[in-house]
């Protein structure tokens, strides 16, 4: 298939290689382009681009061009869309895993060392691009393009933990550790390097990010609280949605005391906004989410009600829980909620990385692959199985959160505590068009229609620093 580019990615691959041409090697540009709006392709054409970009001698400008991705999607679009302009081999090398006797620190050595045109690296694998110019001379010598895709994926646990030794971050080990915190980290605990240019593509860049990588709106002057850094090319959530390119999420978005208001009107209540008094909402919201299984029965009965039919009855749903534990007894209610009902239209699936132990409710240890909690799944990955018809509501707990796209997803019940960028990004996983008439609806049981709507603000339009 031919994908032609939209104007936006257009126009940042042209101004990224131009001004790459002219300032050389060893610069740093942040591209703040809306979740939604085709990051994955622009990567993919800047990619190809600057591997084919020579210097005023001749020489290549970089002897190799490093992309950083957790997402295998993108492992695949990207080595897609370069085989369209480049049919030989060896154009592309994923270090990904480790084979056989070599660890991916030493693959990475290799295929800088062959100057492989294009390598793609896990955020794990990244730090070793460092300890490969540290140790070898002759590598570092060379001329390098790193790209960074997103601050989507994070890390928990000990990977999270061997991330944060090699950082040197003080980030709790309880809390994640993301692509945009690792790159962020990277890029300040080393002295500028004018042979290492850095891409940035992100739809949420957070102050660190624009430090480091921003530019000064007027670059003659030293940044300043009138000359703040900004992003080098903007695709702003605001522009992305005017042009239909995306959804606006936050359309319908509801929260639960909103939707008890409407369901109950009486008094001063009885005026109600007429937008969301369309949603439908029906006996279920009378109910008070005191626990997981009447919150289930919310979602459940809701589902079926509005959502399930929609997209020709592929319509999907997520379920955002604040833990792991959670996401199991979420499954497990669901299931025998659906089974109490004899419904027959409801297929969840939970999503979670590692095991969970049992407790009072979760009879034994259990994974996403147990028989208990996925039993339709065989085998399958988690998000190819949930794109066919054998399930249509996911449960999540961080995993699939962020950097998860499925254009057939419609609504989303929230029941964990969502702020800032992480808030932005879950409820972005809606935004995806899927043909001419997708609608989307968000319930929340847990946050402030306000707090929501201060985190989308500063990514609306344009990201801020706010003050130098």
């Amino acid at each position: 298939t031919l994908i032609f580019p939209r104007y936006h990615q257009w126009e940042v691959v042209n101004r990224l290689i131009e001004t790459t041409r002219i300032e050389g090697p060893g610069k740093r540009y942040l591209i703040q382009h809306s979740a939604g709006s085709g990051k994955s392709n622009s990567i993919a054409w800047t990619a190809h681009q600057l591997a084919s970009l020579y210097d005023a001698e001749g020489q290549r400008l970089f002897n190799s061009v490093i992309v950083i991705t957790d997402r295998t999607v993108l492992d695949k679009q990207l080595q897609d869309t370069i085989y369209q302009f480049e049919h030989a081999q060896g154009v592309v090398k994923c270090i990904t895993r480790d084979i056989g006797n070599q660890s991916k620190s030493e693959q990475l050595a290799e295929a800088l060392a062959e100057q492989t045109r294009i390598i793609i690296v896990t955020i794990q694998t990244f730090p070793a691009l460092f300890d490969a110019l540290d140790k070898y001379p002759k590598l570092a010598s060379g001329r390098y393009a790193v790209i960074a895709d997103e601050a989507h994926s994070s890390q928990t646990g000990s990977s999270a933990s061997k991330l944060k030794q090699i950082l040197g971050s003080d980030t709790p080990d309880a809390e994640e550790i993301s692509a945009e915190e690792l790159l962020d980290a990277a890029v300040a605990a080393r002295a500028p390097n004018e042979r290492i240019s850095y891409y940035a593509f992100t739809a949420t860049p957070k102050p660190k990010t624009l430090e480091l990588f921003g530019r000064p709106a007027n670059p003659a002057l030293p940044p300043s609280t009138d000359n703040k850094p900004e992003a080098f090319h903007l695709y702003s959530m605001r522009q992305a949605i005017e042009e239909g390119f995306i959804l606006d999420v936050l359309q319908n978005y509801t929260t639960y005391s909103t939707a008890w208001k409407i369901a109950h009107p009486d008094g001063d209540d009885e005026e109600v906004d007429s937008k969301k008094a369309r949603m439908k909402l029906a006996r279920w919201v009378r109910l008070h989410p005191y626990n997981i299984s009447q919150k289930v029965e919310v979602i459940v009965e809701h589902f079926r009600a509005n959502i399930r039919h929609l997209l020709g009855g592929q319509a999907k749903a997520m379920v955002v829980t604040s833990s792991r534990q959670e996401a199991v007894r979420y499954q497990l209610a669901v299931q025998a909620y659906v089974k109490q009902m004899g419904y027959n239209d409801v297929h969840p699936l939970v999503a979670f990385s590692g095991s969970v132990l049992p407790d009072g409710v979760i009879p034994e240890e259990v994974t996403e692959s147990s028989s208990l909690l996925n039993p339709g799944l065989n085998g399958r990955d988690l998000a190819e199985a949930f794109d066919t018809q054998d399930f249509n509501v996911m449960i999540a707990a961080n995993k699939y959160q962020t950097g998860f796209d499925q254009p057939k997803l419609c609504a989303m019940y929230v029941d964990k505590k969502l702020q800032g960028v992480d808030c932005v990004q879950t409820l972005s996983r809606l935004n995806r068009t899927f043909g001419d008439s997708k609608p989307t609806f968000i319930l929340d049981f847990f946050n402030d229609a306000q707090d929501i709507l201060d985190a989308f603000l500063p990514y609306y339009t344009k990201a801020e620093l706010t003050d130098v």
